[in-house]
């Protein structure tokens, strides 16, 4: 079954501890996803799948910036999220290559404003699976807007983190219902 393994916002900003909004630091190196990503990342080059890593951010100036939302709307006050910046770069452990697809969005969805779903159609895409930060919010609306494109959703938990370990338990329990939730190790044995 062709596969995408996609990473969510392992950016400097959000899940460093130099990061600008970096609530989700703390359990990212707790439960060190990133090692867990890097460890996808080498099954999913094994398996020939296609991986995709996204980052939130926003152009030079803040134009695309929602400026009313409440998770977005201070970014631009913080210096956070800008793409010509330092806070969007890849974490510095993360395994980054040339076979990498690099998206950047605008809002916390993957799918939205972005050319994701083009890049899984173009490749034949059936089945995605996602890791990254925060499960709460660019885990959890990525995984059901791909559930509702009709892909074969996969979490690997274990490379995913939140702010808290109890929203992070509480966002794979919801995404249970429409997705198969595994760990890195697990993904090797995926048919």
């Amino acid at each position: 079954m062709r596969t995408a393994l996609i990473g969510l916002d392992y950016i400097v900003d959000i899940m460093h501890p130099d990061g600008k909004i970096a609530r989700c630091a703390p359990q990212a190196a707790e439960r060190d996803i990133v090692a867990r990503f890097n460890t996808a990342k080498e099954i999913a080059r094994e398996r020939d799948w296609l991986t995709v890593l996204v980052k939130v951010g926003f152009e030079a100036g803040y134009h695309d910036q929602p400026k009313h939302s409440p998770m977005f709307g201070r970014a631009q006050e913080f210096g956070a999220l800008d793409l010509t910046g330092p806070g969007t770069a890849f974490h510095p452990d993360l395994h980054v290559d040339a076979h990498d697809i690099v998206i950047a969005k605008p809002r916390v969805n993957a799918f939205h404003g972005t050319r994701l779903q083009q890049t899984l159609s173009a490749s034949g895409i059936e089945r995605v699976v996602v890791c990254g930060v925060s499960t709460v919010w660019a885990v959890q609306s990525t995984a059901r807007d791909a559930h509702d494109r009709d892909y074969r959703v996969v979490i690997a938990e274990d490379a995913c983190a939140a702010p808290t370990l109890e929203e992070h338990e509480a966002s794979v329990r919801m995404l249970s219902g429409i997705a198969t939730v595994t760990t890195t190790g697990a993904l090797a044995e995926l048919p």
